[in-house]
């Protein structure tokens, strides 16, 4: 693991920089993470299946896929300032064209140009933060920038469906590609990177192809990359799973209504903007490592997910106490996760490392919101799915924690 150098001058601006790169992050993913909130609404408006509303959600993660190791790689070789920004920017046009269009096709269309601009979000907000905190306060700001990312989708949720609700779906749209828009201005007109860093590496000539190819197959050989891979995988299935799944489960199965429903996911959202705050200062203290409380995440969604699948849910209360166990858990994790992330490489390939380990969680990101639905369209059941989620949950805890004890039993190099 290695440490990240933040220079003494102009320190105090690391403040300024985590507030601008946290708003960024829940302005280019206010729609993103919010569109489960409007689901309801789109699915009868639009006579959707669940299966068609987890392939919307999962239109504006398909590039990403390879979008992120792109915006990996210019990170690395240009500024964050304009990566993050031009992208966030992507993002505002896509989702301001998003309110004309007509059908279904044209929505999906649009949401994977979205998916475009919002592949800089995650990568080059991370890299900003882990470029001006050093070690002892990086998980701390780290939790508190990725709370961002659930904090954006708070807001949509309570914000979105009242919009859907009075004026149209379209008007959810226009929102979100507003919100967006401010979010790129800000961090265009107030980034700037700590003095220390110097410039971005340029591409060089002298630079082998062959030679970069080989120091990525080393990072993606590492121990600590298989553990990023694996848990990232199975919790980020989780995180979608509770965004895809909890508005239309409440409103079928515990007979709320929609406002109701969407409410509950707004409680969920904000325990995760809790959770990947507290989780991640807790990373920053927590002697046996930063992967600890990563399995503490992984331990308590297998728990919350049982007692959703065996516990009839009658009761609001009980209702909203379990959505908040899994906001705080299922979505914050990602705060100790991605400092874990950003240590496990040398700091000119940071950029690289946190592309790579959120591209692999892009697969399940795009994979599990339609197989969701589709489980659900087939047995007319929500249990199949819930089921699948803590299954892969438990897989990975399983695997991840055996190797995590055996590294720690090695000694170091």
């Amino acid at each position: 693991m290695s440490a990240l150098t933040v220079p003494v001058r102009g320190a105090s601006y690391r403040w300024v920089i985590l507030g601008i790169a946290t708003f960024a992050q829940a302005s280019a993913s206010f729609f993103v993470q919010g569109i489960g909130a409007i689901s309801a609404f789109l699915e009868r408006d639009l006579h959707l299946s669940t299966a068609q509303i987890g392939l919307l959600i999962s239109a504006a993660q398909l590039v990403p896929l390879v979008g992120l190791l792109v915006a990996g790689e210019l990170l690395d070789r240009y500024s964050e300032r304009w990566v993050v920004g031009i992208g966030t920017l992507l993002v505002a046009l896509s989702l301001l064209a998003g309110s004309l269009a007509t059908g279904y096709v044209s929505l999906l269309l649009l949401l994977i140009v979205v998916g475009t601009g919002y592949s800089t979000a995650q990568p080059g907000g991370s890299k900003s933060v882990a470029q001006w905190f050093d070690a002892s306060q990086r998980g701390f700001a780290m939790g508190i920038r990725q709370a961002g990312l659930p904090l954006g989708g708070a807001l949509a949720a309570a914000l979105l469906p009242y919009l859907a609700g009075e004026m149209g779906w379209q008007s959810s749209f226009v929102a979100g590609g507003l919100v967006a828009l401010l979010g790129a201005v800000v961090f265009i007109g107030f980034y700037r990177a700590p003095e220390a860093a110097g410039p971005p590496r340029p591409a060089t000539r002298g630079t082998s192809i062959r030679s970069e190819l080989a120091s990525r197959l080393r990072m993606i050989r590492d121990p600590a990359m298989g553990r990023i891979m694996f848990s990232g995988v199975s919790l980020i299935s989780v995180q979608y799973g509770i965004q895809v799944l909890t508005v239309l489960f409440l409103h079928d199965e515990a007979n709320l209504s929609i406002t109701t429903s969407a409410l509950l996911l707004f409680v969920a959202q904000c325990g995760g903007v809790a959770g990947r705050i507290v989780l991640a200062a807790w990373s920053d203290r927590c002697t046996a490592g930063r992967y600890l409380p990563v399995l503490v995440c992984m331990s308590a969604v297998i728990a919350g997910l049982a007692v959703l699948v065996m516990v009839p849910l009658h009761s609001v209360v009980l209702c909203g106490i379990l959505v908040t166990w899994l906001g705080f858990f299922g979505f914050g994790w990602y705060g100790p996760w991605v400092a874990y992330v950003a240590e496990s490489a040398s700091p000119d390939k940071t950029g690289f490392a946190l592309g790579l380990a959120m591209s692999v969680n892009q697969i399940a990101v795009i994979a599990v919101p339609p197989i969701l639905g589709l489980l659900k369209d087939a047995t007319d059941s929500y249990t199949p799915g819930w089921s699948l989620l803590a299954a892969m949950t438990l897989v990975a805890l399983l695997a991840t924690s055996w190797g995590s004890r055996e590294s720690a039993g090695r000694p170091s190099a």
